[in-house]
């Protein structure tokens, strides 16, 4: 185990056993809130790893969980729970039993519709919110992109395999990727299984409810909770040439949140990794900001 962070475990209400990531940072007990890192539809907490390892170096608490389905935690066996407010309704099982009554969260694509939701049932306890290339307005193109390879389940023989996979899904939303970045976000994203082979870190049912468009996916108006976050903290990150969060909505989260700080990384798609220079930059300052 990497001796960055301890591993944890949480109950859901329908008796899931789920898994966390907590990089105490020495900051356990400390008044500070901690840092909830929530990721993406098909990912998991070794997506934040160097952010959370980066966080926890400046003495936060980072708390990274495996959502559902995906990582170290346990599938569910029925996969209409595979839904965003099933996903919230564990996350609030995990803050009641650490304890935590006010958060800062650090949302990636669905990980941000959560923080959202999050903040219009009670926007009090959110210390400060990123949003990594998502808004209240998902984009059907991106949407489509997403259905084209959700749910595939397939294995590859050799990292290097499973890394040319990943290329030819997302390469136009990683330009500058070479071939040990395409290695590193398969080794994040995959595992490599007892019988040998290489195969994505999920639960291929997680797909079930997306292409069914299930309307718990993508709640149809989340402007509402984005004004709850907009006189918060707030640090909203979009790739350049994303195709879910477009530049007409990024500017309009910017009208309504005035104050927040803004960052669009350039060459970047669907979704930035949050290592950029200059996210780093921005995520160290909205911190800062926090009591």
């Amino acid at each position: 185990m990497d001796n960055a962070f301890t591993e944890a475990e949480w109950q859901s209400a329908d008796g899931l056993t789920l898994y966390f990531r907590d990089y105490a940072g020495g900051a356990r007990g400390a008044t500070r809130p901690p840092v909830l890192c929530l990721h993406g539809l098909t990912r998991n907490s070794r997506d934040f790893d160097a952010l959370a390892q980066h966080i926890a170096a400046q003495g936060w608490r980072v708390i990274v969980p495996d959502m559902r389905g995906r990582g170290n935690s346990d599938y569910a066996e029925d996969s209409a729970t595979y839904s965003v407010p099933t996903y919230i309704a564990d996350i609030e099982a995990l803050l009641a039993q650490e304890g935590i009554a006010r958060f800062v969260s650090i949302g990636t694509s669905m990980g941000g519709l959560m923080t959202m939701l999050m903040a219009a049932g009670d926007a009090r306890r959110i210390a400060g919110t990123v949003l990594n290339d998502i808004g209240p307005v998902v984009e059907a193109a991106g949407l489509a992109h997403i259905r084209g390879y959700i749910g595939q389940s397939r294995s590859f023989p050799t990292w290097m395999h499973a890394a040319r996979t990943l290329e030819e899904a997302h390469g136009a939303a990683h330009p500058r990727f070479d071939t040990q970045d395409w290695i590193a976000m398969a080794k994040r994203s995959m595992v490599l299984c007892s019988n040998g082979r290489i195969a994505f870190d999920y639960d291929m049912h997680i797909a079930e409810p997306f292409l069914a468009a299930d309307e718990n996916a993508v709640p149809p108006d989340l402007w509402p909770a984005f004004d709850a976050l907009a006189d918060k903290p707030l640090l909203l990150v979009r790739g350049a040439v994303s195709a879910l969060l477009s530049e007409a909505t990024f500017a309009e989260m910017q009208r309504r949140a005035p104050n927040a700080d803004a960052v669009t990384v350039a060459d970047t798609g669907h979704a930035p990794t949050l290592d950029e220079p200059e996210v780093r930059s921005a995520i160290d300052s909205l911190l800062a900001s926090i009591a």
